[in-house]
């Protein structure tokens, strides 16, 4: 069984459960899409819901990332790691006023609008503070995905963005919102994406959405594609770095720019993902009449995707190297859900054995919980263990 390398014996030390950044990997991340030479017409936003630890966010930043925010906090957390508002982007479909009131004080460079009730919120908020919004107007482009029905966020049953027929009545709006600039059009189909065609047919339906709009002679700078590219769970050693170049080739080859164009996107899981493990001691082997268990002490309060995705993550026994067992790999949550895996191939494990839930670096830390009155898991960085 491959395993990743990791400081082990100065695991040894921490108190777990906690979060494991390795920080070469995300620079390495990074780096792949810096070696593609994407046209000077793409702008890459990181999406913070993925993961909003500073050590990250600081080295998201100093690779000139701009910042895809869905809350008034990740706005202030991109604004303290130092993204400039020029690049914050904020999405959501339901932005309370002291959020749009936050992003006005800072001058984010976009709204993403997702219905006409909000824009004329952001409207009278702005017109408040004698300034202008600039937004782009979330389309819903019913297009279905091949993901969890939990992170598909395009199709017509879903909450976010305008529906196509709707979009009538958003641009008969407009011009009565003097405090309001349209300057783009934003889209987002959902998360853990990893086949191309789902973002072939976004780019068809772009294409007829940018055609509507120019019959109506709307003519909008800005093009945002979302993000959503998926990572590999099952094989994180072999494949530690998503598939970047395919990714944007898919919009080179499929979705036509009008002049002068700007083309979005807004990566999370794929940025930081792979660099993220949650670190975990082994507190009881319990042998069951048809089953073995481990027991960790890190449970769905902080990796909570298997049980609500039902989501496969690889688990590695970092201090073993016996023979394989089966175990089911169970945290110590009072819930029925709360399993990592179940009949899952192991080195022999033991008492105290520390084991690594790999590709946890994107929906881990951002996503934990305090339930049971847990306390919140630290972090630690490999920098920090050099």
């Amino acid at each position: 069984m491959i395993k990743a390398k990791y400081p082990t014996d100065k695991f040894q030390n921490i108190r777990t459960p906690f979060y494991y950044y390795d920080l070469d990997v995300l620079r390495k991340t990074l780096n792949e899409i810096k070696v593609l030479k994407l046209p000077e017409n793409y702008v890459v936003h990181y999406a913070l819901k993925a993961n909003v630890n500073p050590a990250l966010l600081a080295i998201i930043k100093d690779a000139e990332l701009g910042a895809d925010c869905v809350s008034g906090g990740e706005i202030q957390a991109a604004v303290n790691a130092g993204f400039p508002a020029s690049k914050i982007v904020f999405a959501g479909v339901g932005k309370a006023d002291w959020e749009i009131n936050l992003a006005l004080e800072h001058d984010i460079f976009c709204f993403n609008v997702e219905s006409t009730a909000e824009l004329e919120v952001i409207n009278e908020l702005a017109t408040a503070k004698n300034k202008k919004a600039r937004i782009a107007l979330r389309v819903n482009p019913d297009v279905a995905t091949s993901t969890h029905k939990y992170i598909s966020t395009g199709s017509a049953e879903d909450k976010f963005g305008i529906n196509r027929e709707e979009l009538g009545n958003a641009i008969d709006l407009l011009p009565t919102l003097k405090n309001i600039e349209l300057i783009g059009l934003h889209f987002h189909i959902g998360s853990q994406i990893t086949d191309m065609t789902d973002y072939h047919n976004l780019c068809v339906r772009i294409h007829e959405v940018q055609n509507f709009f120019s019959k109506r002679d709307i003519h909008v700078k800005h093009i945002n594609v979302g993000g959503g590219l998926g990572v590999n769970y099952g094989h994180p050693n072999h494949f530690p770095i998503p598939e970047f170049e395919t990714y944007f080739k898919t919009f080179r080859d499929h979705l036509p720019l009008r002049p002068e164009q700007i083309l979005h996107f807004e990566l999370g899981r794929s940025i930081v993902a792979q660099c993220g493990s949650l670190i975990s001691r082994v507190l009881y082997v319990k042998e069951g009449t048809s089953k073995n268990f481990v027991i960790l002490d890190a449970g769905m309060t902080e990796l909570i995707r298997p049980a609500l995705y039902d989501a496969y993550h690889r688990i590695e026994n970092l201090t073993s190297d016996k023979e394989t067992e089966i175990y089911d790999v169970v945290g110590p949550i009072c819930e029925s859900s709360d399993v990592f895996a179940k009949n899952f191939e192991l080195n022999k494990t033991k008492r105290g054995d520390i084991f690594a839930i790999r590709t946890a670096g994107a929906y881990g830390e951002t996503m934990a919980s305090q339930y049971n009155c847990r306390q919140l898991p630290k972090s630690v960085t490999s920098d920090e263990l050099k």
